[in-house]
């Protein structure tokens, strides 16, 4: 991995594939030294299993010491917080494994804006600067004490102290008084765990907006855009790929809202109709942050439609005006034949051009990475649809499909 160089004039080409929103920061290299991770960012499971080990084992052996594992007299046993287990056992490790996906894609399309010719010679310095800051950013040691400040002083004894805990008896406590007197399960879980895990959580955000800043740093470069390019966006619609890179971020996400709502639905009495904001907003939000800083092309995007209008608009009268002057005017040779003449072909081809040109979209996006998105983060709560019907219900239903 290529260490980050200064933003200066006589910056040196950076290789494009040393662009990485992973590779960086004092807990990967904490990773490296403890043998959890290569250079590369591999060995994920390994990281994993030391994440659950450190999240969810000691609250497992904890509850049974206290007899709150199943039952013990508390309306919330340990085994049955399906928000705890699908927190630390699910989506706990879906945000470690989610770094390789993301480390291995985003550096193909980092890649893929040299390798395309959209970046021009002259600003191949100002390409490289937007990569250089981009990873100085990601090995800050000051962004990550400061996001551990957060988790401590506002994540754990704010947020989930008072907003995020169920108003029943639990395993991790019960609210006496008005406070959450916790148990010996509920300091671990708000000393070690949710820390741990609001950390994961908050430095994929931190990522996210790391790839956002350096798109718009790309966007200040004018780019070789290609009005007539098939994919219908100049050429940038390889940056599409980022739903597939970020699709196990969004599943984690999509499990967080699922266990959240399932112990509102088992333990709280809710359905799962009352969480329609909730999930709406889930939605609107993982969508927003993933595709959101694409749009940053979109004035680029535009003035390249405009060019290309303009510039095939007056391509595309002169060759119609010749073909006119040649097959209806009178100006071809005796004797040619027009079945089977290339003219026809150049005019297809020509009438193409100009409609991929007219079709032109101003983001590099289509609607149908929006409901990938959405189906990726709403995937985890299809189980909790089942709590709308019976199962004899269910039963009837599926009968009077079959039959």
């Amino acid at each position: 991995m290529t260490p980050a160089t200064p933003d200066t004039d006589e910056l040196p080409e950076l290789d494009p594939a040393d662009f990485s929103l992973v590779l960086g920061g004092p807990l990967f290299q904490l990773w490296r030294r403890s043998r959890l991770s290569d250079h590369e960012g591999n060995l994920p499971h390994r990281r994993a299993f030391v994440a659950v080990l450190l999240a969810w084992l000691p609250l497992l052996l904890l509850s049974l010491a206290e007899g709150h594992a199943w039952g013990g007299g508390v309306e919330l046993a340990f085994l049955e917080d399906l928000e705890l287990n699908a927190r630390f056992l699910v989506a706990l490790p879906l945000l470690i494994l989610a770094e390789v996906v993301v480390h291995r894609r985003m550096r193909l399309v980092a890649r893929q804006f040299l390798e395309d010719g959209l970046i021009p010679d002259a600003a191949r310095a100002q390409f490289d600067r937007a990569i250089a800051s981009a990873l100085r950013l990601r090995n800050s040691v000051v962004a990550e004490v400061l996001l551990v400040a957060l988790v401590y002083g506002i994540g754990v004894f704010v947020v989930w102290r008072t907003r995020l805990t169920l108003d029943v008896s639990s395993w991790y406590g019960a609210v006496a008084t008005g406070r959450l007197d916790l148990t010996l399960a509920g300091w671990w879980l708000a000393c070690v765990s949710l820390p741990l895990f609001q950390f994961l959580l908050l430095r994929w955000y931190f990522r996210l907006f790391i790839w956002a800043r350096f798109l718009w740093h790309v966007s200040r470069i004018r780019l070789s855009l290609i009005p007539t390019h098939p994919d219908r966006c100049g050429g940038l619609g390889f940056l599409s790929l980022v739903r597939v890179a970020f699709a196990p971020f969004l599943f984690a996400q999509g499990v967080l809202l699922a266990g959240m709502i399932a112990d509102r639905i088992f333990f709280g009495g809710a359905t799962l109709l009352e969480f329609e904001v909730e999930i709406l907003g889930v939605v609107a939000l993982m969508v927003c942050v993933i595709l959101g800083p694409l749009c940053v092309f979109s004035p680029q995007l535009e003035a390249a439609e405009n060019r290309g209008r303009r510039e095939y608009g007056t391509l595309a009268q002169r060759h119609a005006r010749e073909f006119d002057q040649k097959w209806l005017r009178g100006g071809a040779a005796p004797g040619e034949v027009l079945l089977g003449s290339a003219d026809i072909r150049s005019l297809a081809e020509m009438g193409s051009s100009f409609e991929i040109v007219e079709n032109m979209r101003w983001a590099p996006f289509t609607l149908k990475t929006v409901l990938h998105l959405a189906v990726t983060t709403l995937l985890p709560l299809l189980p909790l649809t089942l709590t709308m019907f019976s199962a004899q219900q269910l039963i009837e239903r599926l009968v009077h499909v079959l039959i």
